[in-house]
């Protein structure tokens, strides 16, 4: 099992360890890992909350079904080292995510495809369109729907007003707050319209969720006995910057590697500001029933005040007869104070700028390493933030050879 400490205080000091990492989250847990397995370091893992798997936690509710604590996470990939390499903690359950919009009462597949022009415009009007697009653009192409609004053609404009209003407009301003104006471009340029059959939220060739949670996989992960990990622990309560330049630990400056995967404006007590973000309310329902939705996931485009019902049987492919667990999402602005967690950089020239202040200052501190979505203000996808941790931990044991 992991070797885990509930009383950080009254064992090894920190001070000994070779590599501090702060966070159990996807990023810290790799970098761990590596380094422990492949360096031979003595790593210590501190994570502020009471459990290991950052924002992928999932845990059995109380009628047996395995929810996400903290939001639906559907792993997929093109990356074949990334995959390989979570594949040493679990096997996979081969789960395909499938989006639906509800657009006033009617479902149509996300992202916008062929399935759902010919549900919006009617079997005719939608074979019509459909090729349009593909002797516009080529058959199998995805295509912003910016790029769609730009067109001279009336019909391919036709296809982007539809998506842009019953797709994307309602829901993004639910999701950002703002109103689509205000909404950065690369948000927009995310949108696309599927040449395509193919329903699914992802075609990367590397998809699924962990056999048995991804909870169990980061409990494998940093099962090493090179690694302790200390929950309920406060990165701010232990590491000391009052010092310029230095870090210092029980009063005296840490001479070891430190990876940071959390938010950098916190840890230095957001000298510049503070980096804006969103954030999520999840509320948890259980109902009596066998399956209360038709697919995993489905998007509000037009309606309600929450952004997206997710069912977890679907995601965890579980077999709990008479009984099912769904979570509503209210997208919301962050406020730590009120004891939100961030979920989504508010991307702009301003918050960069601050955030490179931050970068900055953590660049003058020594052997310290911002790795992560929250560290460095981007949002990333898992497989992503576990590329970036690998490449961290490839040049650190590089270095030191």
């Amino acid at each position: 099992m992991t070797n885990t400490d509930s009383q950080p205080n009254t064992d090894q000091p920190l001070g000994t360890f070779d590599v501090i990492v702060v966070g159990a989250g996807f990023a810290g847990a790799t970098v761990a890992r590596e380094l422990a397995e492949r360096g031979g370091r003595k790593v210590v893992v501190l994570e502020r909350r009471d459990q290991v798997g950052g924002n992928a936690y999932d845990r059995l509710a109380d009628n047996g079904v395995l929810i996400h604590e903290f939001g639906p996470h559907i792993f997929h990939t093109g990356d074949e080292r990334v995959f390989n390499y979570l594949s040493r903690f679990t096997s996979w359950n081969g789960y395909s995510h499938e989006v639906l919009a509800d657009v006033f009462g009617t479902y149509l597949p996300v992202p916008f495809n062929k399935v759902s022009l010919r549900i919006a415009f009617g079997a005719e009007r939608g074979e019509e369109l459909i090729a349009k697009l593909i002797a516009r653009f080529g058959d199998g192409a995805k295509v912003p729907i910016s790029e769609l609004r730009r067109e001279a053609d009336a019909d391919l404009n036709e296809i982007a007003d539809y998506v842009w209003n019953n797709v994307f407009l309602h829901y993004t301003t639910k999701q950002w707050g703002k109103s689509a104006e205000q909404i950065d471009p690369s948000v927009t340029a995310r949108v696309p319209v599927f040449i395509s059959d193919d329903c699914r939220y992802f075609t990367d060739p590397y998809q699924g969720l962990p056999t048995d949670g991804y909870t169990a996989a980061f409990e494998r992960m940093l099962d090493h006995p090179g690694i302790t990990v200390r929950t309920g622990v406060d990165a701010k309560s232990v590491l000391d910057l009052s010092q310029d330049g230095a870090v210092l630990i029980d009063g005296e400056p840490f001479g070891g590697t430190i990876i940071y995967t959390g938010p950098l404006d916190e840890l230095f007590g957001y000298r510049f500001g503070r980096l804006p973000y969103r954030s999520l309310d999840f509320v948890f329902e259980t109902y009596d029933v066998d399956q209360w939705q038709p697919r995993g996931t489905i998007n509000y485009t037009v309606s309600q005040d929450y952004t997206r019902i997710t069912e977890f049987k679907h995601l965890t492919r579980q077999v709990v007869p008479g009984t099912t667990t769904i979570v509503r999402e209210f997208s919301k602005e962050y406020d730590p104070e009120d004891g939100d967690d961030p979920y989504y950089p508010e991307v702009n020239d301003q918050a960069q700028a601050m955030h490179a202040g931050y970068l900055e200052l953590a660049a003058s501190l020594p052997a310290f390493h911002a790795v992560g979505r929250l560290a460095e203000y981007r949002y990333y996808n898992m497989d992503a933030t576990v590329a970036k941790a690998l490449d961290l931990a490839d040049r650190l044991l590089e270095e030191s050879k």
